[in-house]
């Protein structure tokens, strides 16, 4: 995919959108939103300038005006890279999508791939890979002869996994991502693919993991009935979700959390036995503690 450009390519207006957001800093959300919308006068196309004009109206309680700016980004880049559609969706103006655009995905993580492990595992106390590692060599020991970490990331994952395995590949949406995997040297075979319709063809898997993946998928049955076919009879399936009261919702984040008893009805409907379920703090989010479920299931 063509690198997508956050910057709106006219001087003026990154100026002016700069000024906006010292505002936004100074607690003024509806001065700043004055100002980007002069900033968007100059630069019409910006799609990334109409959907901060959305979260400065919305900042300001301005709902009306954040949709009208959502809507226009939506316009301005129908493949919504910005994930102006779930803004909509949180909103309550457009329906909750079952799964987010990928082109959102996607520019998320090409964005934060050179800050990912320094912002998640320092700032957020993520520990999800480690989670994951504890529950597999508690439930599973052993070596595996090929496993697969789907939305591998940087690595964190695959880290943990290399002295489990003979063999590791690693998928991703993020060339950016990959590109950070690529350097630790961890896996054996990285490829690039959405995860939501992963085109996989290769030799079945003894283990495969998704570490804090589902939660940027949505719905999971599609990928569930995947990955039950990646997986060989015996094989082992370790991943995480964030825990919520509803099957699947969307939050404020946009990340999608998922009910305890929609995850048991996937894993029994895909005949993958529960090994371990339990629930565990996986990171911060603004200070609080995000809680999530680390499971562990076999092809049976």
């Amino acid at each position: 995919m063509k690198p997508f450009n956050t910057a709106s390519g006219d001087l003026i207006a990154d100026r002016r959108a700069d000024y906006a957001e010292m505002l936004v800093a100074n607690g003024d959300p509806a001065a700043a939103a004055e100002l980007m919308l002069g900033a968007l006068e100059l630069a019409p196309g910006w799609a990334v300038g109409w959907f901060r004009l959305g979260e400065m109206h919305e900042m300001a309680g301005e709902a009306d005006a954040a949709e009208r700016a959502w809507r226009m980004a939506l316009q301005v880049d129908p493949a919504d890279h910005s994930g102006a559609t779930l803004k909509l969706a949180l909103l309550g103006t457009e329906p909750q999508p079952e799964t987010p655009p990928p082109a959102f995905v996607e520019a998320l993580f090409d964005q934060y791939a050179d800050k990912f492990d320094a912002s998640l595992v320092g700032a957020l106390d993520y520990r999800v890979p480690e989670l994951l590692f504890e529950a597999i060599t508690a439930a599973a020991p052993g070596r595996f002869a090929r496993a697969v970490d789907l939305g591998c990331g940087t690595g964190l994952m695959g880290e943990k996994l290399r002295p489990l395995a003979d063999s590791l590949a690693g998928y991703d949406i993020s060339a950016e991502m990959l590109r950070k995997a690529r350097g630790k040297n961890v896996y054996d075979q990285l490829e690039k693919a959405d995860l939501a319709d992963l085109p996989f063809a290769g030799p079945p898997a003894d283990l495969i993991t998704a570490a804090d993946v589902f939660m940027y998928l949505g719905a999971l049955d599609h990928a569930f009935e995947g990955i039950r076919k990646m997986l060989a009879q015996n094989g082992v399936f370790a991943f995480s979700v964030e825990r919520g009261d509803e099957a699947v919702a969307l939050r404020e984040t946009r990340r999608y959390a998922h009910a305890e008893t929609y995850i048991r009805d996937l894993l029994a409907r895909n005949s993958l036995a529960i090994l371990s379920l339990e629930t565990a703090t996986i990171r911060k989010d603004r200070n609080d503690d995000v809680t999530g479920l680390i499971v562990l299931a076999r092809k049976s």
